[in-house]
Formats: C-alpha cells, structure tokens, sequence
C-alpha cells in the first residue's frame, strides 16, 4: 500500500472558484428582489448602460415610502449627510415604486437640487 504524503487541493479550489461565482451573480438579483419596487411604466424609455449602473449612486423608495440609500434603508434627515461627500458630478439613479407617495419623491428631489447634483436618471421600465 502506497503512502500519502500530499494532498491535491486543486480540484477543491476549482470547486470553490465556481461556488462563489453563483453566489456572486445571485447575489444580486437577491438583493434587487428584497428592495420589492414596481418601476412605473414608460413608453419611451431606453436601457440604461452596466457601466453607468456600477459608477452610479443608487436611492430607491419604496410603496411605503421607505427609503434606501445603495440597497440600506435610511431616514430622510440621513440622506443629506450621505449625498454631503459625493462630487456633484456623480450619476445618481433614482428608483420610485409607482405607488410611493409624491411629497416623499419631492423632498429627494430638493435635497439632491440643494446640493447641485448634475446627473440624475429616474429609472423606469418600459410599457409591454
């Protein structure tokens, strides 16, 4: 019988390098589907570019008027605090559930106004 001195560890770490890319890439629709918000519908709407969703700061509110600052539920009053360091330049997407209240949409829009923001895109998905 044959002595094991060694142990090949490649084919675990190949197994690994696999298990975290689906963890990686579902990780996302995870926490996309836990936001729960209904994009209003718009006839003439254009996909937006992957590399501008990366750069991009997101704030979404939702039906109850909640509010998230990239994916983290936040307070209205956090918000300034939070758009305070970013360069006026930064592209800001803003996602509105369809059923969000108006005054809640407006005070984001005042707060990011206030501040100067330049590039701001109100996403929406396009009517079927």
């Amino acid at each position: 019988m044959k002595k094991f001195d060694q142990i090949n560890v490649i084919p675990m770490i190949d197994v690994m390098l696999v298990l975290l890319a689906i963890v990686l890439t579902t990780a996302s629709f995870i926490v996309q589907d836990q936001l729960n918000i209904t994009l209003p519908e718009t006839e003439k709407t254009r996909p937006l570019p992957a590399d501008q969703v990366e750069k991009s700061v997101q704030i979404a509110i939702n039906a109850q008027g909640q509010l998230y600052f990239n994916q983290q539920p936040i307070a209205l009053t956090q918000l300034k605090l939070l758009l305070h360091p970013l360069r006026r330049q930064q592209t800001i997407l803003l996602k509105v559930d369809r059923q969000a209240r108006f005054g809640i949409f407006a005070k984001v829009i005042d707060q990011l106004k206030a501040r100067g923001f330049e590039n701001l895109t109100i996403v929406t998905q396009h009517a079927s």
